[in-house]
């Protein structure tokens, strides 16, 4: 039943991502937006989403829970259209629609060939900072997690290995080892530390436990490389900026608890920044 399910689904996205490409990137993006505005609550409950900000964000008016909420649901439309055009903001060498603040960060990351961990979280278009910065010259390996739905899934890392990062390193234990041996080549990695994961530490995320990838503290303690936060945010419609933040180093005694606890403190400041941007649906406290 669950394969008919998926293949349904597929179909369904196929059929959208058709259209997308005759649209174009505005329309398209903003058709995106208006079309998970009105599905996305169908899917995802409103009271878990309200839930998660309340912990975020204890003193939220009602009439803010909604506006953010519709919000979210925006921004997540316009992302999943935008996997259309993934090989536009790749081969713009202009960079129209993205504005760079600390490009010359990379710049000196390439130049010296050093190997460090960039990290973000799920906020605006987040593929476009793996695509940047592979863009920019850096040897890179991006982390990422498989669709539960193997059918759209081959179709995601095609265009991920092709347009973002060409190699993907699927989160667990065969793709720890392959991360390693990348990073002995001097690979820089880059991974969004935001998702729940099943195997993690507690950590403080808005003053809460929730579960949390202890991946960068790993290779910070095995490798001695600094950490790099990437934040994305959508300045209006298909424009954006990326702001690259000056490298975080740890000394080598620090904790994978206390490095862990440190990263989701910046990436808290990510999110309160932009709320409407990051996405609220999945239950990260759990």
């Amino acid at each position: 039943m669950k394969i008919i399910k998926y293949f349904l689904q597929f179909l369904f996205i196929i059929i959208l991502f058709s259209l997308f490409k005759i649209l174009g990137l505005n329309m398209s993006s903003a058709l995106g937006g208006k079309l998970f505005e009105k599905i996305g609550p169908l899917f995802r409950s409103k009271k878990l989403i309200h839930s998660n900000l309340k912990k975020a964000f204890p003193n939220i008016e009602s009439d803010d829970l909604d506006k953010t909420t519709k919000k979210m649901w925006n921004n997540y439309g316009r992302v999943f259209a935008e996997y259309m055009f993934i090989k536009h903001f790749r081969e713009d060498a202009s960079n129209k629609n993205i504005k760079i603040e600390g490009q010359e960060i990379l710049e000196d990351i390439k130049r010296k060939n050093k190997s460090v961990v960039f990290i973000s979280g799920h906020l605006s278009n987040f593929e476009l900072m793996a695509m940047h910065i592979e863009k920019s010259g850096i040897k890179l390996s991006a982390i990422y997690r498989p669709l539960n739905n193997f059918f759209l899934n081959k179709i995601m890392e095609r265009i991920r290995k092709k347009y973002i990062c060409k190699y993907q390193i699927k989160k667990g234990i065969g793709g720890m080892k392959k991360l390693i041996h990348l990073k002995k080549l001097d690979y820089s990695s880059a991974l969004m530390i935001d998702q729940r994961v099943s195997q993690g530490i507690e950590s403080d995320f808005f003053g809460q436990k929730a579960l949390t990838t202890t991946i960068p503290a790993q290779l910070v303690k095995k490798f001695n490389i600094p950490v790099v936060p990437i934040f994305i945010e959508r300045i209006n419609n298909t424009n954006f900026k990326i702001i690259i933040k000056n490298p975080i180093i740890f000394d080598k005694e620090e904790t994978t608890q206390n490095i862990t606890d440190r990263l989701n403190l910046v990436l808290e400041k990510m999110i309160v920044y932009k709320p409407e941007q990051w996405i609220w649906s999945h239950n990260r406290w759990k």
